[in-house]
């Protein structure tokens, strides 16, 4: 004769079991159920290509339609380098503003001009890989790229070559905001943009 006990511990388990069986059940019928909504609802929306999404503009964001770039090359001054007889690391980075500001200059505005119509434009990031060493007397090459424009600020890149031999000196970027004479962030405003955005 069964033990009473062991049956009445073996229902809770089987009506246990069976709840959960019916919430597995239930699972997969709402799975497929959501399953067939979202193909229906996908035939309502039109497929983007990856390509199409160049097509995609921002009123905040604008890319420049081509790539602007401007060289200037010089020669090494004794004054620039180190008792190793190398370009001292900072100077790269005021070669950076050469470039940067004869850049704007081929544009046809020059820096100050900019400034003197109330715009300043400050340097709000900064990033630099050191790939190479100049030494005293190389002729170096600095090409300078505007790689983003946006309604308050811009991004340049940079390359620093030796002119001579072309090997790879720096890479550097730097961010610049557009700030007033009271150091506000401000627009650009559409005359100085229109140096940047037309070929």
């Amino acid at each position: 004769m069964p033990d009473v006990s062991e049956e009445r511990n073996d229902r809770p388990l089987d009506v246990l079991g069976r709840e959960a069986e019916v919430r597995v059940r239930h699972d997969i019928t709402g799975r497929c159920e959501h399953a067939q909504s979202l193909r229906a609802a996908r035939s309502l929306y039109k497929h983007i290509e990856p390509d199409d999404l160049r097509q995609v503009t921002s009123a905040t964001h604008t890319e420049s339609p081509t790539v602007l770039y401007h060289d200037v090359a010089f020669r090494v001054r004794y004054a620039e380098t180190d008792q190793m007889g190398v370009v001292y690391h900072t100077n790269y980075l005021v070669w950076c503003e050469v470039g940067r500001t004869d850049f704007i200059r081929a544009r046809g505005m020059s820096y100050a001009e900019i400034e003197r119509a109330g715009v300043g434009l400050a340097v709000s990031e900064l990033s630099a890989r050191f790939h190479g060493a100049a030494r005293y007397d190389d002729l170096v090459r600095v090409r300078t790229t505007l790689s983003s424009l946006r309604s308050r600020a811009m991004t340049f890149d940079y390359e620093i070559t030796n002119s001579e031999t072309g090997a790879r000196l720096v890479t550097a970027r730097t961010a610049l905001v557009a700030i007033d004479r009271s150091g506000r962030p401000m627009s650009l405003p559409t005359e100085i943009r229109a140096l940047f955005t037309t070929t």
